[in-house]
């Protein structure tokens, strides 16, 4: 089985043997789908019956303000998933789009193929659910961790506030972040030379140091301890 390491890696294998996997996609119908750079996996307001899971390459969720502007949600990566949430919830259309960052291989794990009980009650078909549940968890506190982000007031608030978690997330004070200047205005929902300026003042103001994507939180943001 190719790209076993990123299945091992994501939440809905673990605990189960990576001997195991193989078997248990066969019996699951999963299928293996790649997508070229730009390329669409889900459309906003597509049905989805599948869990997506990451293989190969990095896509992000998106979705379009009344106003036509794209917002990014979230990033996804070997190991994540897309569209767990609407797979799960029986008829809901996504509320947002997946589109390729870079080319892209999916493995799609139909939803009912996970929930229906396993013919030879196998332990690690129920580890499988029980993993579904959590992931399901994850992927709702991903979503949270953003909208903490959002309803800052200020952009330098809502900065403050994504540093530090991603800070607390790696352990370190000096990271980087998988956003380039636009991305990150996209994701904190601000324009981008406003997010420039503020970056430059937070910088001056001895909060933040930072060159392109890669961010340090000095002491005295730190001190703020920002949530």
């Amino acid at each position: 089985m190719n790209n076993l390491d990123s299945l091992c890696q994501s939440r809905l294998f673990a605990g189960i043997s990576p001997n195991d996997i193989p078997q248990m996609l066969k019996c699951l119908s999963a299928t293996r789908k790649e997508y070229a750079k730009d390329e669409m996996v889900v459309r906003e307001g597509d049905l989805v019956d599948d869990v997506g899971i990451i293989l190969q390459g990095s896509a992000q969720s998106t979705k379009l303000s009344v106003t036509g502007k794209q917002i990014i949600v979230s990033l996804h990566f070997p190991g994540g998933y897309t569209a767990v949430l609407t797979a799960a919830s029986r008829g809901r259309r996504c509320p947002m789009s997946v589109q390729a960052i870079e080319p892209l291989e999916v493995l799609f794990i139909p939803i009912q193929s996970i929930l229906s009980r396993c013919t030879k009650l196998c332990m690690a078909h129920e580890q499988l659910l029980g993993n579904l549940f959590d992931s399901i968890a994850e992927r709702a506190l991903e979503l949270h961790d953003r909208n903490d982000c959002l309803i800052m007031p200020t952009i330098r608030d809502k900065v403050l506030t994504y540093l530090t978690r991603v800070m607390r997330e790696t352990g370190t004070e000096t990271f980087t972040i998988p956003f380039d200047r636009e991305a990150m205005a996209e994701y904190l929902d601000v324009d981008r030379s406003a997010l420039s300026r503020e970056l430059a003042w937070m910088k001056r103001d001895g909060l933040i140091d930072f060159y392109r994507n890669e961010f340090k939180l000095l002491q005295k943001a730190v001190e703020k301890d920002f949530h």
